[in-house]
């Protein structure tokens, strides 16, 4: 699929969705300017790939898209932006986009410790 003025970002996805094939991820997060959302789940619509497409601002989205259940754990947060997750939320997503255990373990401590003390982020 040729889009002009988007190569990078078509590239991009075609890179994710390979990883995904090859089962190198479960979940993927990709961020695309909302002009490309319909190029993006036409491609993945097509190839049998279930998504969740949640805003980010006007001018972009992102979309998770990989296993059927990493995907409806997704959908079962709702529609808030990223900045929203509760702690428990962060920690599940970090978890299922593969970042380290360890790091992901340190940020969710100190989010509830963030959250406990009232402040926000």
């Amino acid at each position: 699929m040729t889009v002009p003025g988007c190569d990078g970002d078509l590239k991009i996805l075609n890179h994710h969705i390979y990883e995904f094939r090859k089962g190198l991820r479960n979940l993927v997060l990709h961020t695309i300017p909302m002009w490309l959302l319909h190029w993006a789940t036409e491609r993945l619509q097509r190839d049998g790939i279930s998504y969740v497409v949640r805003p980010v601002n006007p001018g972009k989205v992102n979309i998770f898209f990989g296993e059927e259940h990493c995907v409806n754990v997704i959908a079962s947060f709702g529609e808030k932006p990223l900045n929203q997750y509760t702690p428990e939320e962060d920690f599940i997503l970090g978890i299922m986009l593969g970042y380290g255990r360890l790091a992901q373990c340190a940020r969710y401590l100190d989010r509830r410790e963030k959250t406990s003390s009232g402040v926000c982020g």
